[in-house]
C-alpha cells in the first residue's frame, strides 16, 4: 500500500513505474480512499493510459478529491491471466498423446532430409536443425508434441521459424498458431517470420492492454487496432483466413474467446516453452487441440523456468514446465526419441569455446560445439582486458559490503557497483579493441543492484543494457558482465527460500554466463559464491586458468569439490527447517509472506 502519492487530474504519479515497481497496465483496477478518512469509503479506478510516471484513471463520477488531499493507493491484482489459465484447465480434454505421451504416438522411424529447399540456406549445413525440421513436416495427424531442445545459441528459434514456413509450404491448407510466454519472444517470431509472409497472412495479435509504445515498428503492421487506438483483433472469420497467427500464451484465450473452432489450427507451435507454467501453455492447448493437431515445444529446460511468485505453489509443483516434465519421461530420452520425439541443437553459435565450456559439460553433457564466427568470439584474446592472455573469463573478487536500504527488500553492493562502472569505461576506452556500449551486457540478480549500476552508467554510457538474469534470456552481448552481489552470508537463506539471486540456482547461473559472445567478466565475493558446489567449481576452473584477479582464492581450488554440498550445510538444513513450517501455514490456511525480486514481463490480459 502506498500512502503518499498524488493524484491529479484523473492521474496518479507512480514512483517506480518505468523500473516496473510496481508493474501497471491498461484495464488494471487501482483503489483509492482519503487519507483522512482510514475507516473511509475505497473508489476503483480504472487505468485507460499508462505513461513514464503516471497512469490516467477513470472513477466514477461520485468520487471527488482535491489536488491537495493525500489519498492511499492500493494496486489491485488482475486476475485475467489466471481465468484464462482455469477456463483451459476446466476443459474437456482427454488427449493422452498430448498430457502423457507414450512411444505408440512418436514416429516410428527418423525421416530423411533430403530433397527439402530451405528458405534459410545456412541450416543446410546444420544436421540437427535440419533433421528437426524434416520431422514437425512429417509428423502425423495427433502426435505426441515434437521438441525443439535448444541450448543458449544454437539457433532454436531460427529452426522453428523455418519448420513453421515448411510446413505452410508443404500444405498449403495448413494453419498455424505460435504462442510464446512473452511479448518480445512472439515479437521475435513475427519480426523472422515477416520476410516470408505478408501482412495478409501474418497476424500479431495483441492484447488491447498492450503498450503502442511497446511493439517494434517493424511489428506494427501485422497488427490490428481499434478506434480508440487500442490492440484489437479481427472478426472471426478473417482470423481464420490467416495461413500464421502469433500472441502470448495468455492472448491466445482470444482466439478461443471469438469462436474459432477447435481444430482449425493443424499446428501450435510453442517457442520458449520452458518459461511458461503449464497451466499457462495449456491457454491454446486445450482450447485448439484436437487429435488431428500437432504440437512442437521450443525451449531449454536447463535454463529459466517459469518465475512462480508463490512460495507454496512453487513447492507443489508449479515451477515445473509443460516442455520440464515432458522431457523427463522416457519417450523424449535425447539418444532414443532423437528425430522422432526430440532433437536436441548442439552448434552454439554465439560464444568462445572457453566461455561455454563450464556450461556445456555441466548441463548438456559436453555436447555442444563452440561454431561462432572467429573474428567475433576471439575478439578479446589478447587484450588488456584479459588476466590471462588466452582466457576471455574473469573473475574480479572482491569482499565489499552488500546492502538494502528501508524501503525496499532488494539487496545493493556499491562496491561491485563501482567496479562495473570502471570495467565498462575501460572497455569503452579501449582503442585497439573497440566496441560499442550497446555490445555491452550487464546482469544484476536484483533490482537495487540493477538501479545503482543503471545510475552510475548512465552519464558514461546509456546505452549498455543493464538488467535481471531475466531479462537477459535469448538475449546475447560481445561483452557480458555479472555482478552477483552478495558479500554477506546472513541472508543466504532469504535467497534460497525465495530463489533470488544466483545461490542453489542452477537455471540462473546457467543463463547468465552463457550470454557472452567474446568476453565474460564476473565481479563478486568468493567466500559466498563457493558455498554452492556449482559455482564453487567454475571459480575453480578460473582460477586454474588464470583468470582470477583481485582478492585471493578463499579455499584449496585443487581440493576436490563436494558435489553433494556441505559448503552450504547449514543453508540446507534451514532450509528443511522451513519446509516444515510450510506444510504448517498449508495446514493452518494462513497467508506466506513471499516477497520476490525477480523482474519478469507481465502477463497480457484483455
Amino acid at each position: 500500500m502506498f500512502d503518499l502519492l498524488t493524484l491529479k487530474s484523473g492521474s496518479l504519479e507512480v514512483p517506480g513505474l518505468a523500473e516496473k515497481r510496481p508493474s501497471v497496465l491498461v484495464g488494471d483496477f487501482i483503489r483509492v480512499r482519503k487519507h483522512s478518512s482510514p475507516e473511509g469509503k475505497w473508489y476503483e479506478g480504472g487505468v485507460h493510459v499508462v505513461r513514464l510516471e503516471d497512469v490516467g484513471m477513470k472513477f466514477h463520477k461520485s468520487f471527488s478529491i482535491t489536488p491537495s488531499e493525500r489519498v492511499e493507493v492500493r494496486f489491485k491484482l488482475n486476475r485475467y491471466p489466471m481465468r484464462r489459465q482455469h477456463q483451459a484447465l476446466n476443459q474437456d480434454f482427454k488427449l493422452v498423446n498430448v498430457m502423457f505421451p507414450t512411444e505408440a504416438h512418436i514416429l516410428d522411424t527418423v525421416p530423411g532430409v533430403q530433397g527439402i529447399t530451405l528458405h534459410n540456406e545456412l541450416i543446410a549445413g546444420n544436421p540437427r536443425q535440419l533433421q528437426a525440421i524434416v520431422s514437425i513436416m512429417n509428423l502425423p495427424p495427433g502426435s505426441a508434441p515434437f521438441i525443439i531442445f535448444g541450448p543458449p545459441g544454437t539457433g532454436k528459434t531460427v529452426t522453428m521459424v523455418e519448420s513453421i514456413l515448411q510446413v505452410l509450404k508443404k500444405d498449403t491448407k495448413a494453419k498455424v498458431l505460435v504462442c510464446t510466454p512473452s511479448n518480445s519472444a512472439a515479437d521475435l517470431v513475427v519480426s523472422r517470420l515477416r520476410n516470408h509472409l505478408d501482412k495478409e497472412h501474418l497476424f500479431r495479435l495483441n492484447a488491447p492492454s498492450r503498450l503502442n509504445r511497446t511493439v517494434p515498428e517493424d511489428v506494427r503492421p501485422y497488427t490490428c487496432t481499434n478506434d480508440q487506438g487500442h490492440y484489437s483483433i479481427h472478426s472471426r472469420t478473417r482470423v481464420m483466413e490467416y495461413q500464421a497467427v502469433v500472441s502470448t500464451c495468455v492472448s491466445a484465450a482470444m482466439v478461443f474467446g471469438i469462436g474459432i473452432p477447435q481444430g482449425h489450427y493443424s499446428h501450435i507451435f510453442i517457442d520458449e516453452a520452458g518459461q511458461g507454467t503449464e497451466p499457462e501453455l495449456m491457454i491454446a492447448i486445450r482450447t485448439m487441440v484436437t487429435k488431428q493437431t500437432n504440437i512442437v515445444l521450443c525451449g531449454d529446460p536447463k535454463q529459466l523456468g517459469p518465475v512462480i511468485r508463490s512460495g507454496i505453489a512453487r513447492e507443489l509443483g508449479l515451477q515445473t514446465s509443460y516442455l520440464q516434465r515432458l522431457m523427463n519421461m522416457d519417450v523424449y530420452d535425447e539418444q532414443q526419441g532423437f528425430g522422432r520425439s526430440v532433437v536436441k541443437l548442439v552448434k552454439n553459435f554465439r560464444s568462445h569455446r572457453a566461455i561455454l565450456d563450464y556450461p556445456n559439460e555441466r548441463f548438456y553433457a559436453g555436447d555442444l560445439e563452440a561454431c561462432g564466427p572467429p573474428e567475433v568470439i576471439d575478439f578479446y584474446l589478447n587484450s588488456k582486458h584479459l588476466v590471462s592472455p588466452k582466457y576471455p573469463i574473469v573473475f574480479h573478487s572482491v569482499k565489499g559490503k552488500d546492502d538494502r536500504e528501508a524501503s525496499s527488500p532488494s539487496f545493493f553492493n556499491i562496491d561491485e557497483a563501482t567496479i562495473v562502472k570502471n570495467m565498462v569505461k575501460d572497455l569503452l576506452e579501449d582503442r585497439t579493441k573497440r566496441i560499442a556500449a550497446a555490445d555491452i551486457g550487464v546482469i544484476a540478480p536484483y533490482r537495487a543492484q540493477v538501479g545503482k549500476i543503471r545510475t552510475l552508467l548512465k552519464e558514461i554510457a546509456p546505452e549498455v543494457k543493464v538488467g535481471s538474469v531475466e531479462e537477459f534470456q535469448g538475449q546475447e552481448r560481445t561483452v557480458i558482465i555479472v555482478s552477483s552481489v552478495r558479500s554477506s552470508q546472513d541472508y543466504i537463506n532469504f535467497d534460497l527460500k525465495r530463489t533470488l539471486g544466483f545461490m542453489a540456482n542452477p537455471e540462473r547461473f546457467n543463463v547468465a554466463v552463457t550470454r557472452a559472445k567474446a568476453l565474460l567478466m564476473i565481479v563478486g565475493d568468493p567466500s559466498v559464491l563457493g558455498l554452492d558446489p556449482l559455482w564453487r567449481r567454475f571459480l575453480n576452473q578460473i582460477h586454474s586458468n588464470n583468470g582470477w584477479k583481485g582478492d585471493g582464492i578463499p579455499w584449496d581450488p585443487e581440493e576436490p569439490v563436494d558435489e553433494a554440498g556441505g559448503y552450504d550445510q547449514a543453508m540446507r538444513e534451514r532450509a528443511q527447517e522451513e519446509m516444515g513450517q510450510f506444510m504448517e501455514v498449508i495446514a493452518s490456511g494462513e497467508a506466506v509472506d513471499d516477497e520476490d525480486d525477480v523482474v519478469v514481463e507481465r502477463s497480457d490480459f484483455v
